[in-house]
């Protein structure tokens, strides 16, 4: 026979905390023995640890309760394995992320994309720009990962049509220009004609209720005052 503190002891919980289990109704109480003390047996350990078990693996003490004195108990416990296996390769994951951030090696960018950033240069794309498609895709792809690569295809075949190519090199190249230098406004009709001629009246469209492809087209804007003179214009001429 065992006090309430030596149970605790040995199961390793502490007396509050087998208090709370009785009052719950999780384990039942003892009887007394003539000194008003509890004293518990073995079985009385064995059900501890099973209550101990569920509740070290996140399962709520209610649900706890259910579980203990209903059916199903096994079926219960197995979706609680699937759970926390579940939980496991997600901090595994979230470990392999924090091991690349101090490698400096994080990227959450699909390789596709990598790949695409790299050729960028060869094609006379600045540092800068390629420094911003780099941010602005992470930001997408953390957001919208449903529809980023839809929309990084769409991308990457605008930068495979050379005529298509020459508009995106210009942008690039507009970037230190006076907002209302000629070539400015130039330029917006062509890549006005230009997504017009490629997307007929259906133009591409946000994802719905998300203030995403404004913080994007906000943070090219703010880099350069010819980059947002660009879009005002864009956005006239596309109406």
């Amino acid at each position: 026979m065992l006090t309430i503190g030596q149970l605790a002891g040995y199961v390793g919980v502490t007396t509050k905390t087998i208090r709370v289990y009785h009052a719950k109704g999780l384990l039942p109480e003892p009887d007394r023995d003539a000194s008003g003390y509890r004293r518990y047996r073995a079985s009385d350990a064995v059900e501890l640890i099973k209550v101990r078990t569920l509740a070290e693996a996140g399962v709520p003490l209610a649900r706890i309760r259910e579980l203990r004195s209903g059916d199903g108990l096994a079926a219960a416990l197995r979706q609680i394995d699937d759970d926390l296996a579940a939980r496991i390769a997600g901090l595994q994951a979230t470990r392999s992320r924090l091991h690349q951030l101090a490698s400096g090696r994080l990227s959450p960018l699909p390789d596709a994309v990598v790949a695409y950033l790299g050729r960028l240069p060869g094609l006379g794309f600045s540092e800068r720009w390629v420094a911003l498609q780099h941010d602005l895709w992470t930001l997408v792809f953390a957001t919208h990962p449903e529809t980023a690569l839809r929309n990084f295809r769409d991308q990457e075949a605008m930068v495979a049509d050379p005529a298509l190519l020459s508009l995106v090199l210009e942008y690039d190249r507009v970037h230190d220009l006076d907002p209302h230098d000629p070539r400015v406004d130039a330029l917006a009709g062509e890549i006005a004609a230009a997504t017009r001629a490629r997307y007929g009246p259906e133009l591409p469209a946000y994802e719905q209720g998300s203030a995403i492809p404004a913080l994007v087209q906000g943070a090219v804007n703010a880099s350069s005052p010819a980059w947002r003179r660009l879009d005002t214009l864009l956005r006239d001429r596309l109406k």
